[in-house]
């Protein structure tokens, strides 16, 4: 397993080590005394599949006072996952990171609590994978618009297929600073 650090502290990609021949292949998708020792999280509570065809932009998600760390990768296709730090006084506020995961290069994305997450599909379709260190609490469910121009996260697809959720969700700096997660070093 390779931990690829990102611009955002703790946001880190994850390629596995892949076994394969002509039979196909074996990987290991989380494995907690590897992941431990890497800082990674080891108990995960809720695991998620979704499914979306091209040009379908998920996000950007956070929950807030319950936050979510989670585990992504893709299953079927190919995304543009994207993390975004929404925590008050992180010195990384508000920048994002992206990373292509797909079924070819089995990488996952670790978003740790306190960041905004979302995706967009580049194949004709995506089965997305989600392992959540807590569950999903609806009254904690919160969002940032995914083109907020103070963010300026380049989607790479030209006319997402939006959530009204998605499409209607607040800007950055619209957002109350208590439904904001808070920065601890």
């Amino acid at each position: 397993m390779k931990i690829i650090e990102t611009k955002l502290p703790g946001a880190v990609v994850i390629e596995p080590a892949v076994f394969g021949d002509a039979r196909g292949f074996f990987f290991e998708t989380w494995n907690a005394e590897r992941f431990g020792q890497h800082g990674l999280p080891t108990n995960f509570v809720q695991s998620n599949v979704s499914s979306s065809s091209r040009g379908v932009l998920r996000g950007l998600h956070y929950q807030w006072p319950r936050p979510q760390g989670k585990l992504v990768s893709v299953l079927r296709g190919e995304v543009l996952d994207v993390a975004v730090d929404i925590r008050r006084g992180s010195p990384t506020f508000g920048q994002w990171e992206s990373v292509i995961l797909s079924e070819d290069n089995k990488r996952q994305f670790w978003i740790p609590e306190g960041f905004a997450h979302g995706f967009a599909v580049l194949s004709d379709s995506a089965v997305f994978s989600y392992l959540c260190t807590d569950v999903y609490v609806k009254e904690a469910d919160a969002g940032v618009r995914w083109n907020d121009p103070a963010i300026g996260v380049d989607w790479q697809v030209d006319a997402p297929l939006l959530s009204d959720k998605d499409t209607h969700a607040p800007l950055l700096a619209d957002i109350a600073e208590a439904r904001l997660p808070v920065f601890a070093a």
